[in-house]
């Protein structure tokens, strides 16, 4: 697997000759992040729909003899071609060497290096100065802990160094990561991988309209962190309507049952009025028959029908005055039939009982009448 690691180009000097020489700290230990699929692309070990894998690069590996000496002697490029440097290719890529004096400066590895095409000095004082390693490794998917305590999901091993490149941009400072460097290739079609190689630089994305340098795991971390807020607005976006939706339809059914109950307390109302009414047009009519017999009640009003039994003394009369004179035919009548009942008694002494209670009377014999 080809990567490479950003870092930082030493304070550099000229040379009698004109060619540029400086120191570069390369191949830091601890933790890389990769995205599952860059470490992973066949899926052989489960981890490339993985957003980030955490690959442990341990001292043991990073300054073994082997990975040490692997530094030295190695093409320096003008930024990074398109493919793996080698014999068949270097004269078309290199600007430089690095030197053998390799050495560990505390977690980084530190190499020295020479560039000797006039353009690329050129370049470097114009203040193109960061650098770029390339280098190829092999990936042990074997989960554990650093001996600081971080979590990993696999080791980097076998640490190959092929060459470093000078680009426009990397990661600042002496701190080198995985994949920190995004210039641009000099190859015209990048070639194709072998056994597992592959290219890790830095990409510019955009965060919230902000331009953010990272790799390709941290491009995927930030997509997916991305997703999720994209989606979290969404979901609010949806809950938001759903319970504006529901307060609306609550109003909705509030404002039903508030209309529904003012018609029925308006039904009981008229219901009650209405009953009202025909009791009162009920004793109308009835005392009507009772002062008038022919009177015609049948398709008319209560003050049509008090109208007709008073007769022409209310003709033109308000409708305070006609009930008032209705009630007072009312207590009239009244009295009337009292007299009447009084005066219609049978008062009359019938001859005969008379007569005969006289004489019995005289006689001393007490009659009991018949009825009585």
């Amino acid at each position: 697997m080809q990567l490479f690691d950003a870092v930082t180009l030493g304070e550099p000097r000229l040379t009698r000759d004109g060619y540029l020489v400086a120191d570069a700290k390369i191949a830091r230990t601890g933790i890389q992040l990769y995205t599952g699929k860059e470490v992973d692309p066949e899926n052989k070990a489960g981890f490339r729909d993985k957003a980030i894998v955490r690959v442990f690069r341990p001292e043991n590996e990073v300054f073994s003899s082997d990975a040490l000496a692997s530094f030295a002697h190695r093409p320096v490029t003008n930024d990074h071609p398109a493919e793996a440097v080698s014999a068949t290719n270097w004269k078309a890529h290199s600007v430089g060497m690095t030197g053998n004096e390799i050495a560990r400066d505390g977690d980084f590895i530190r190499v020295p290096m020479v560039v000797m095409d006039q353009a690329a000095i050129e370049d470097v004082k114009a203040g193109k100065r960061e650098l770029s390693c390339g280098y190829q490794s092999k990936i042990v998917f074997d989960a554990g802990t650093t001996p600081q305590g971080e979590a990993y999901d696999a080791i980097q091993t076998d640490i190959r160094g092929n060459h470093l490149a000078i680009v426009a941009r990397g990661r600042a400072g002496s701190e080198c990561r995985i994949g920190d460097q995004g210039a641009p290739e000099t190859g015209s079609t990048k070639a194709p991988s072998h056994h597992g190689d592959r290219r890790m630089t830095l990409k510019t994305i955009i965060v919230d309209g902000l331009p953010v340098e990272t790799t390709d795991a941290g491009e995927a971390a930030i997509n997916k962190l991305k997703g999720l807020l994209d989606q979290s607005a969404k979901a609010l976006e949806t809950a938001n309507a759903n319970h504006a939706k529901a307060i609306a339809d609550k109003d909705a059914e509030l404002a039903k049952k508030d209309v529904e109950l003012e018609e029925t307390k308006k039904k009981v109302v008229e219901d009650a009025a209405l009953d009202a009414l025909v009791a009162d047009r009920a004793a109308v009519v009835t005392k009507a028959k009772a002062l008038d017999p022919k009177v015609v009640t049948d398709g008319k009003s209560i003050a049509e029908i008090k109208r007709a039994v008073l007769g022409d003394t209310v003709k033109d009369k308000s409708e305070a005055y006609v009930d008032a004179a209705w009630d007072l035919k009312i207590v009239d009548a009244k009295d009337d039939t009292v007299r009447h009942a009084i005066q219609s008694q049978d008062h009359s002494i019938n001859a005969n009982d008379a007569w005969n209670d006289a004489v019995f009377d005289r006689a001393g014999v007490d009659l009991i009448k018949k009825g009585a």
